[in-house]
């Protein structure tokens, strides 16, 4: 019976401290994630992919909003937003400022489920059976968000295409609108990458990276395919593996670079575990906020 004791005693402490350092130290190690790819076009000088997602910002987060100004610091070539920038229903004005620096290197954008509503109170619990369903939640003004993006020049991709041209490589992307909340039209990639057909690669965009969204940019031409929504697992085992990735990607996915088998070929995948939480789970554990750098080289 002692030993019963101190062995729950001991678990209760551990806990304790890892949602303590959680809570209260890993979420605001906020890091650089650096990959390489040689997937252009022979003779293409380097691109640096900048690949941000799932800020969740709340207005009262000074400390990763002033992170977010410097990330141009980088100098990044070209500006992937996978989605979920805000994280309160105030969160716009802050966001945007926050991002003004970055709004001026070329970029594209799609929406997550927290672009368009406010977060609602979850149990996290529930996330272990499977993916969090959409909500009805309170709407967000996400015209003025994305109107300024647009204002700014980085492409629309919510079920659209469009293509740009980096350090001489003429790329196309092909998007879809949040597969998670159920807002993507698979159908309308047929008529996007029609208009792809001179560019020189194609990529894939989209928020939640669901083995169906990869298999149909994978099918469609795409070589490389950036997703967020995963939070890396948010909560992972002591080695960074993720436990649940809220959606079919399998957990070894769940953030980083990886090559992996999709309709009838191969797919590079770019997986950014994110720099926020949900404000009513504000906690990582083994799982470091990040955003992704991702240098993409010629092909040999």
């Amino acid at each position: 019976m002692e030993f019963v004791f101190w062995l729950l005693a001991t678990l209760f402490s551990v806990g304790l401290l890892l949602a303590l350092w959680g809570i209260f130290i890993e979420r605001f190690r906020f890091t650089v994630r650096h990959d390489e790819l040689a997937i252009l076009p022979k003779g293409s000088k380097p691109i640096r992919v900048l690949h941000i997602s799932d800020f969740h910002v709340a207005p009262w987060q000074n400390r990763k909003l002033t992170w977010i100004r410097e990330l141009a610091k980088l100098k990044p070539d070209l500006i992937v937003n996978t989605g979920d920038n805000l994280g309160h229903g105030d969160a716009i004005r802050p966001t945007l400022e926050a991002l003004k620096p970055l709004m001026e290197v070329p970029g594209v954008f799609v929406g997550g489920s927290n672009d368009y509503h406010a977060p609602e109170i979850r149990n996290p619990l529930s996330y272990l059976n499977k993916p969090s369903t959409p909500g009805r939640r309170k709407h967000l003004e996400t015209s003025t968000l994305f109107g300024a993006f647009e204002a700014a020049g980085w492409l629309n991709l919510n079920n659209h295409s469009g293509s740009l041209t980096i350090q001489g490589t003429r790329i196309g992307f092909l998007g879809l609108d949040d597969p998670h909340d159920e807002l993507a039209r698979y159908e309308s990639l047929n008529t996007q990458v029609e208009k792809l057909a001179n560019d020189d690669l194609v990529f894939g965009v989209a928020h939640a990276p669901y083995l169906r969204v990869i298999s149909e940019f994978q099918s469609r031409g795409s070589k490389l395919v950036f997703a967020g929504h995963t939070h890396g697992g948010q909560v992972c085992l002591p080695s960074g593996r993720a436990i649940i990735t809220n959606c079919d990607l399998p957990a070894r996915f769940a953030k980083g670079l990886h090559n992996i088998e999709s309709g009838n070929g191969n797919v590079w995948l770019n997986v950014c575990a994110g720099l926020g939480t949900s404000i009513f789970a504000p906690i990582r554990v083994f799982c470091a906020p990040e955003v992704r750098l991702l240098t993409l080289a010629a092909a040999s």
